[in-house]
């Protein structure tokens, strides 16, 4: 079969998207083992009847239309599939740190938007050892379809002759309409733990091990104690992991142990951890774990206040810009790169419609000048950390129908998507033939080949 894949640069981004609804999708998905299921075969992974249907309703949700909607999605989940089989070919592997970094935002998100660790199991009806495994699997699936992409296509870029020429095949009458928009940057400081603090941590669990060592039960002191969201109420056990999976300091104190053994205290980014090995298969490892982090005191904010104060400062009196202060100051690794710049998922730009900005920006740059940097304010990374951060709000255009000179960056990030695409449908048309693919008889119908 020929697999020429067109598609649009929303569906694509929303097929990416990881949620806590596509994760209930997935969940449901990987109980389907009917025949009658499989939609589409790719290589050695499938595309699943409940996976195409819950995309479809999501698309439906955010609004798109198309007269060819399942087609287009199958289209958009097939090249997914070809792409991961493809990673699996040409050993492109997505670095495991990267992928748990991911997870453990991802996992402290979902908790906080459902109100609670117990509330999200009961949603689930399943322990949080195996809403971790499935995110995982999750993650890493999109992820790799990330990397893939960025193989294909991400150093292209366009030149200003490109993003005419891409403006001027726009038909006049379809040029978009673009609402009051914003560009929000912030620089954040996450409160450091004072001496005192690490120090309860550590001699808390240090009483919580001689508890253990004593004769009491490991998993019943990691329910009781433990802070870890993910493991906690599962008696601390975090499943099987192979090496590199796990931050270094755990996983080095962890290979060292026997089985039930326990490790001394150690610390890593997450806090402080005391572990026991259960189980070692061959290069897999099974552990639980009990973790307690210091608490962050009303101290340490104002020191983080001052600190930012003293930012501000440097940044009104121009002897620093606020995108090189966000570069080397900010803590938030989500937008320092970015010189501060906040973006929406999947955005390619920094402008932010005013209806989608968070409320709690909202209410401070609505009373802000463009240019100017608000004071300290608190913050609550998406990891749960207590922190300070100061805004910046660095432009703010008026409703207007989209035109070169005001959209120049919007209109060439919409170029460069295009060409993009572009380029992983000629890599698909080289590399059709290398992955076997196989459709469903009742969607023969949808035109894989346009």
């Amino acid at each position: 079969m020929k697999i020429r894949i067109h598609f649009s640069s929303f569906l694509k981004s929303l097929l990416l998207l990881i949620t806590l609804g596509t994760l209930t999708q997935r969940a449901e998905a990987q109980q389907a083992t009917l025949v009658d299921n499989i939609v589409a075969k790719v290589g050695g992974h499938i595309v699943l009847r409940s996976e195409l249907e819950f995309q479809h309703a999501n698309a439906v949700g955010q609004g798109y239309k198309s007269p060819n909607l399942r087609c287009e999605i199958l289209r958009s989940l097939v090249q997914n599939k070809l792409l991961l089989a493809r990673a699996e070919v040409d050993s492109v592997i997505v670095e495991e740190n990267s992928i748990n970094g991911e997870l453990e935002g991802r996992l402290n998100q979902f908790i906080a938007q459902i109100g609670s660790q117990e509330k999200l199991e009961a949603y689930y009806n399943k322990p949080m050892s195996e809403i971790r495994s499935d995110l995982r699997r999750s993650l890493k699936e999109q992820m790799t379809v990330q990397k893939m992409e960025r193989e294909i296509a991400g150093k292209m870029k366009v030149t200003p002759k490109e993003v005419q020429q891409y403006f001027n095949r726009i038909p006049k009458d379809s040029l978009p309409y673009f609402s009051t928009e914003v560009e929000v940057g912030q620089i954040v400081k996450i409160a450091q733990i004072g001496t005192s603090q690490k120090q309860a941590a550590r001699e808390q669990l240090e009483g919580i091990r001689k508890r253990i060592l004593a004769g009491e039960d490991f998993a019943a002191l990691a329910r009781q104690f433990s802070q870890d969201p993910g493991s906690g109420a599962a008696g601390g056990e975090l499943g099987f992991f192979k090496k590199r999976e796990l931050v270094p300091e755990y996983e080095a104190a962890a290979l060292k142990l026997q089985p039930g053994e326990t490790s001394p205290v150690i610390e890593s980014m997450f806090g402080y951890h005391i572990i026991q090995l259960i189980e070692r298969r061959g290069e897999e490892f099974n552990t639980r774990h009990i973790l307690i982090k210091p608490a962050t005191a009303q101290v340490d904010m104002q020191q983080t206040a001052h600190l930012l104060d003293s930012i501000r400062t440097r940044i009104m009196s121009d002897s620093i810009t606020f995108a090189k202060a966000a570069k080397e100051l900010s803590d938030d690794m989500a937008t320092k790169g970015n010189g501060g710049m906040i973006t929406l998922p999947n955005s390619p730009t920094t402008y932010i419609p005013v209806d989608k900005v968070d409320p709690s920006i909202f209410f401070v740059i609505d009373t802000m000048q463009v240019g100017s940097v608000s004071g300290p304010l608190p913050y609550r990374t998406e990891d749960g950390k207590e922190a300070m951060r100061i805004l910046y709000l660095k432009s703010k255009a008026v409703p207007h129908q989209a035109n070169m000179k005001d959209d120049y960056q919007k209109i060439a990030a919409a170029a460069l998507a295009d060409k993009r695409n572009k380029a992983i449908s000629e890599w698909f048309e080289k590399n059709k033939d290398t992955v076997f693919v196989d459709i469903a008889p009742d969607f023969k119908t949808c035109s894989l080949d346009e």
